[in-house]
């Protein structure tokens, strides 16, 4: 037995201290997330030993630097701005000495010990005086160092430093198991990816005639489509939620140069700024709490190939400023990350709202739409290409077929005749979905008839002819005209009705009476 162990065997705790170790103990267990338990842990530790501030910088062996990775110096549990990434070398004052010498030091005045730095204050308003700073060490490494900063009465003793080496204990236990967790769990992210990856490129090499169409409408994007399909430029596809733009994408780059490169696709407003930031540019070891290693961004994993922007209109205005630099200077920085990386990639961005509009409504930069706009595609609405729906209820209809393995007859004529009616404010998708409904509700070796719709296509459609119904009063045509009329200037206007009034030639009370009376709801 050491020393060390015999005097911590001899050590008897206060019923403080006692309840100090088992609020810690049990934190282990009641936490499942990295940051909140170091948070709990810090906070009591910063309690019992009454100091303004605690910290645990972890070791990086690769780099042979130390990062931080947690730290409580203020009152409203607030992380310091740059805090977690901050880094310094491993050979670097007070945590490179207790480091390499494996030892706890208790020092009452900093200003008075040459190993102290005064270029690690965590923040501007805080300054160090005092501090006990001990190593965290698990049975195989010594992972980094656990300070605690400033008492607030008296001066640290050795108690309180022999009590924070018990404490360090269960801490680095902790903080091993979680990044082990986390590099299994980053691990498997990143295999899921490469398989999604391989699945999309085995399974989607799509050409044109993957895109059903024969409208005049669809004819003009297969023909942008063929221009653009063999060089590399930069593509903007605008369309209506479901028109088929990741489709469409996906067509330009397996049809093109780049097929055998990676597509790899991220949608802009599923994630908030500072995920998107990691998922685009990467992340180094401890860029956060929770980067347990390095991790690449998207941009770098389509090397020599294509990065799809779903929904660039939703990205933050910060994240907009950082992709024009990359966009500009084919480098990225990792988050975290004082060194750059070169990227090379073809860029294909979409956007459901109409980009220039938003740039004149200063939500999206006019540099950044000037950048990617290089060869703009829009996509037509579904009910702008009616010509097209037969063909796409059908190809619909034999996938349910594949899929639930049961043959289907077809469409009764009245069906195609209601499909054609509605207006599909979901467009291809809704379709899809209406088709697969119907499926279900028709059975096996079943024409799919009207019966099997839902009530929205059997109900009266907007663009339902007037001459579908020949026992109709005068009234009664008369009014189902002029609900067509206000529905289709509600839709031209996108549904302002200051605009869709004047159109009508009525005033903007006299229309919203129109639409409450017919329960026209777009």
């Amino acid at each position: 037995m050491t020393t060390r162990e015999s005097e911590l065997q001899e050590f008897s705790f206060s019923n403080r201290e006692l309840a100090l170790l088992h609020d810690v103990s049990a934190s282990i267990q009641a936490f499942t997330e990295l940051n909140q338990l170091l948070q709990y842990i810090l906070r009591k530790v910063k309690g019992a030993f009454n100091i303004e501030g605690a910290s645990i910088a972890l070791h990086d062996p690769a780099r042979q630097e130390f990062y931080f990775i947690r730290t409580v110096e203020e009152e409203d549990q607030q992380e310091p701005e740059d805090a977690a990434q901050m880094r310094f070398p491993d050979h670097y004052g007070v945590a490179g000495w207790v480091f390499r010498e494996n030892q706890t030091v208790v020092i009452p005045d900093v200003a008075k010990d040459e190993r102290f730095s005064n270029q690690l204050h965590l923040q501007q308003h805080f300054k160090t005086r005092s501090m006990i700073c001990v190593p965290l060490n698990t049975r195989k490494d010594r992972i980094g160092v656990l300070y605690v900063l400033n008492k607030i009465e008296g001066r640290f003793s050795d108690r309180e430093a022999r009590l924070l080496e018990i404490l360090a204990g269960p801490i680095a236990i902790s903080i091993e198991n979680a990044r082990l967790y986390g590099e299994l769990r980053q691990h498997a992210d990143a295999l899921e990816v490469e398989n999604r990856r391989l699945q999309s490129e085995v399974q989607n090499r799509f050409d044109l005639q993957g895109v059903i169409g024969s409208s005049p409408a669809m004819q003009k994007v297969f023909g942008l489509v063929e221009k653009v399909i063999n060089t590399a430029t930069s593509v903007l596809i605008q369309g209506e939620t479901g028109t088929g733009k990741e489709l469409i994408a996906r067509v330009i780059h397996y049809g093109g140069p780049l097929s055998d490169k990676p597509f790899v696709a991220e949608n802009c407003g599923a994630l908030s700024e500072n995920l998107l930031e990691s998922e685009l540019f990467g992340h180094v070891k401890g860029a956060f709490t929770g980067a347990v290693s390095d991790k690449k961004g998207l941009f770098e994993m389509a090397d020599g190939g294509t990065v799809f922007l779903d929904e660039i209109a939703d990205m933050p205005a910060a994240m907009q400023i950082k992709l024009l630099r990359v966009l500009q200077e084919g480098q990225v920085r990792p988050v975290g990350s004082s060194g750059i990386v070169d990227v090379n990639f073809r860029l294909i961005a979409s956007s459901n709202r109409d980009l220039y509009q938003e740039v004149k409504k200063g939500r999206f930069r006019d540099d950044l739409y000037y950048r990617i706009q290089v060869f703009p595609i829009v996509l037509p609405p579904l009910r702008e290409r009616k010509e097209d729906i037969p063909a796409l209820a059908a190809y619909f209809l034999e996938q349910c077929a594949r899929k639930f393995k049961a043959p289907v007859s077809r469409f009764t004529p009245t069906t195609l005749d209601m499909f054609g009616r509605f207006n599909w404010p979901g467009n291809i998708r809704e379709l899809q979905n209406e088709v697969e409904r119907a499926v279900c509700l028709a059975g096996p070796d079943k024409e799919i008839g009207i019966d099997c719709l839902s009530e929205k296509i059997t109900s009266i459609s907007p663009d339902e002819s007037v001459e579908s119904g020949t026992d109709l009063t005068l009234q009664k045509t008369v009014q189902r005209i002029e609900k067509k009329m206000i529905v289709d200037a509600l839709r031209k206007s996108r549904g302002n009705r200051s605009q869709a009034s004047r159109m009508l030639g009525l005033t903007r009370q006299g229309l919203l009476n129109k639409i409450s009376r017919y329960g026209i709801d777009i």
